[in-house]
């Protein structure tokens, strides 16, 4: 296969590269400052886009590549890639479903202590000497606080049972009700956050989810409600979100995501009920060899004639 051209469009994980360029001939997009010219020459070479949430695979990119028969994305995530003209050409596209599925939801869970009871805060306080003059300010407890998912898939499930574990009572929002479930289910996401102390974002980024953290939902989550985001940024409207951030019209926030990665609104940086880290939810030794492992999977099933591990199309 080493003959057949694989096209990687922004650094990712340094085994996955390695891997890709033994078994493929290997095009790194990146080392190509002129983009259209680097297309233009090599398009009739590459056969296959692996990507991640940083560098997809758009209609512009997929329309310069006219012998492209399968994309493989270094993500659980597909919303950037454009599935339908994927569907139209004959495209192939898989992800990693699965894998990641236990690490997004520990962070999910770590943020949501981090903001609780300040521990990026109360460690800054330490290490900068104030403790000296006096005890770090009461926090807020997890056990026991009402826990609302929007999106009950395979991440959604998994941050449920570990909330479970704090004695936490679950519900959630979702396209319909889950049959295999007892968690209260709202039909209404504003509902769903008015009742619930801490609301997590957990759904696929679809057209129907695009801001579905939007103003209203925040303001009936509240002064004393927590919102966690480990989907994907363009599920909050942000502006609004650092608005009652800053107003104080909501409680705390834990953000693994945002809607300009990697630019993050400023005002963010100031607050210490705020909790940041950048993008990170899958990002464990562990959990990257098995996604490396499953877009080499796929790509040798494809080109094998095999049917492949994780199609999405």
């Amino acid at each position: 296969m080493d003959c057949i051209g694989v096209l990687m469009t922004h650094p990712m994980f340094p085994y996955l590269e390695q891997e890709l360029a033994k078994r493929f001939n290997l095009f790194r997009l990146w080392n190509f400052p002129r983009r259209q010219n680097f297309l233009k020459e090599n398009s009739s070479s590459i056969r296959a886009v692996v990507c991640n949430v940083s560098a997809a695979a758009d209609a512009a990119l997929i329309e310069s590549l006219p012998r492209l028969e399968i994309i493989a994305s270094f993500s659980v995530g597909v919303d950037k890639i454009d599935l339908g003209m994927c569907k139209d050409k004959g495209i192939r596209v898989t992800n990693t479903p699965d894998v990641l599925t236990d690490d997004v939801a520990d962070l999910a869970i770590g943020l949501i202590l981090a903001t609780l009871r300040r521990i990026c805060e109360s460690d800054r306080y330490v290490r900068s000497g104030m403790w000296k003059n006096g005890d770090f300010k009461l926090t807020s407890k997890f056990s026991g606080k009402s826990v609302g998912i929007i999106g009950l898939g395979r991440i959604g499930t998994a941050i449920a049972k570990r909330a479970e574990a704090f004695g936490c009572p679950i519900s959630y929002h979702s396209r319909s009700e889950k049959p295999y479930t007892n968690y209260k289910y709202y039909p209404n996401v504003t509902d769903l956050a008015a009742n619930t102390d801490i609301l997590v974002v957990a759904c696929a980024l679809t057209e129907e989810t695009r801001h579905i953290i939007d103003r209203e939902v925040i303001d009936s989550l509240g002064p004393n409600g927590i919102l966690i985001n480990i989907g994907r940024g363009a599920h909050v409207d942000e502006p609004e979100l650092v608005s009652a951030l800053v107003d104080g019209r909501l409680g705390g926030a834990g953000l693994d995501v945002f809607e300009n990665e990697p630019e993050v609104p400023e005002e963010l940086f100031r607050l210490g009920n705020v909790v940041l880290t950048p993008h990170v939810g899958s990002d464990s030794v562990e959990t990257c060899l098995d996604m490396a492992e499953l877009v080499i999977g796929n790509l040798e099933a494809h080109f094998g004639n095999k049917p492949l591990l994780t199609p999405v199309v």
